[in-house]
């Protein structure tokens, strides 16, 4: 097995995973420290070291709250240790490879947690890549800076580095990106096939990173999970960058009325917890820091980027959970209804009326669709109308989820699933979850082997037929209790939402 590699900082070495097979890397650094004067600042060049640096552990989480204090669904799912270490010093990655030898040119998957931009880490249970890796994937996990520490932004910082003034959590992202570019072919990779993914804020930060024109040519396709959070009605900013001079505003308001300094360098001396604690006062009361429109990494809404073609000419697998943020027109009477529809649809108004299915929801709220589904499904259709004649494919997960809090497809539930770490849950999963893992985890592979999910399964049968999501054959795979269920066309409601939704991202 690969258990030593040479990156261009110095020689590492891994620890055999718990299938012998496998090597982890864990605790990579990609950039310097950004700590002192390299805090607020894109991430600098790792200094180079002698001899062979031990991966054998996971580093220090990035600065936020301290995870498990709290009797929430994500403290009892995976944020389970609140004495987890934490550091600003947190620019490390991790790799699972199941290569013998560097020469092999294996799929590269590089994966970014989500968490809104403010929690989250690699080294949550979910995210063992040890699975993927049996099956011919090499998996990388990145750490990034995440809240203030990731995405101030302030008239100091501006004008002291105008080239990044903003978005240091998204450039981290990026430095791993580009890490994983120069450094895979030590771990048997294979720096032209290099797929990106990411859920929730992780699945927004892939859709940032693919709409960076520095990224273009590096990333071969992409996994957006639950990252495109829109609603189909009316008009959101939901994962759309703010205007860097409004961030700068309420920097300069954190600076002065939390931190109780003025300048750059007196903030850049407090010490980290300090800055997350006033942080969370701050957070209190305003808006958090995410990802800022500064035109040197953010350019605009990235979901309108890709429709436009502004964006890395790239295969997209994406999709969302059943029970997530549902989309639905709240109004106490067809008066109110009709007014809404107008407003939304304009002359298509009455079209969207007659659809049976809008009136199926609770009493007052119209039209229950999934948000998350028609703004993939109108990103798909939109690409073909710019001409890309690639296929991309789009899912729902949607399976019983056990526990005695009957959580439902809760947003994340599906990570379990698609790495295939269900053994490490305390939830009651039995085999047909584990049936469904292995072949959720079967087409996520292929999907990074090949741009092709389908394939066969663990004992060579034919997996169920996953088409792609075109205008003329609206297919998707729907992950459910029965298993893995092709899907070959939307309900009425969801099929004219879908072609509202591509009309207003041409707007």
């Amino acid at each position: 097995m690969l258990r030593t590699a040479i990156t261009e900082n110095g020689k590492v070495r891994g620890i055999a995973a718990a299938d012998p097979r496998i090597t982890a890397f864990k605790g990579i650094p990609f950039a310097a420290p950004p700590t002192g004067k390299n805090r607020w600042r894109a991430p600098q060049p790792c200094q180079s070291w002698d001899g062979v640096m031990d991966c054998a552990r996971f580093k220090p989480i990035s600065m936020q709250d301290t995870p498990g204090l709290g009797d929430g669904l994500y403290d009892r799912e995976w944020h389970v240790d609140p004495n987890v270490p934490m550091s600003e010093d947190c620019l490390y990655l991790n790799v699972w490879t199941p290569a013998k030898s560097a020469d092999e040119k294996l799929p590269v998957f590089v994966w970014y947690f989500g968490g809104g931009l403010q929690w989250g880490y690699p080294l949550e249970m979910e995210f063992d890549g040890e699975r993927m890796a049996r099956r011919g994937i090499i998996v990388v996990t990145v750490n990034y800076r995440l809240g203030v520490f990731g995405f101030l932004a302030h008239p100091q910082l501006t004008a002291e580095q105008p080239d990044a003034p903003t978005n240091f959590g998204s450039l981290d992202q990026q430095a791993g990106l580009r890490w994983v570019v120069r450094n895979i072919a030590a771990f048997g990779g294979d720096p032209q096939n290099i797929t990106i993914g990411g859920q929730s804020a992780g699945g927004g930060s892939v859709m940032s990173q693919i709409t960076c024109p520095d990224n273009f040519g590096l990333i071969k396709r992409a996994i957006v999970q639950s990252g495109m959070i829109r609603s189909p009605y009316m008009q959101d900013n939901f994962g759309k960058p703010t205007p860097l001079s409004e961030v700068e505003k309420r920097g300069e308001k954190f600076f002065c009325e939390y931190l109780g300094v003025r300048t750059l360098e007196e903030a850049r001396k407090l010490d980290p917890f300090f800055i997350r604690d006033k942080y969370g006062e701050y957070a209190a009361s305003n808006p958090r820091f995410f990802t800022n429109r500064d035109d040197k990494f953010a350019f605009g809404d990235p979901i309108k980027l890709c429709a436009q073609g502004k964006s890395a000419n790239i295969q997209i697998m994406a999709g969302n959970t059943v029970d997530e943020f549902r989309s639905v027109i709240r109004a106490d009477s067809r008066e109110e209804l009709e007014k809404k529809a107008a407003e939304y649809f304009g002359e298509d108004a009455k079209r969207f009326l007659a659809i049976d299915e809008v009136y199926s929801g609770e009493e007052g709220f119209y039209g229950d669709v999934s948000g998350i589904e028609c703004t993939c499904k109108a990103l798909f259709l939109k690409y073909r109308e710019i001409g890309n004649d690639f296929d991309c494919y789009y899912y729902t997960f949607n399976p019983d989820i056990p526990g005695d809090d009957h959580p439902g497809s809760f947003h994340s539930s599906e990570l379990w699933f698609m790495f295939e770490t269900l053994a490490k849950c305390s939830r009651p999963f039995v085999g047909r979850h584990y049936d469904l893992a292995r072949q959720m985890c079967n087409y996520w592979c292929n999907f990074i082997r090949s741009g092709d999910p389908n394939g066969p399964d663990a004992d060579g049968t034919p997996m169920p037929r996953w088409e792609a999501y075109t205008k003329d054959s609206r297919c998707g795979m729907s992950f459910v209790s029965e298993g893995c269920v092709p899907v070959n066309k939307d309900t009425e409601l969801v099929s004219f939402l879908v072609d509202e939704v591509a009309k207003k991202l041409s707007e």
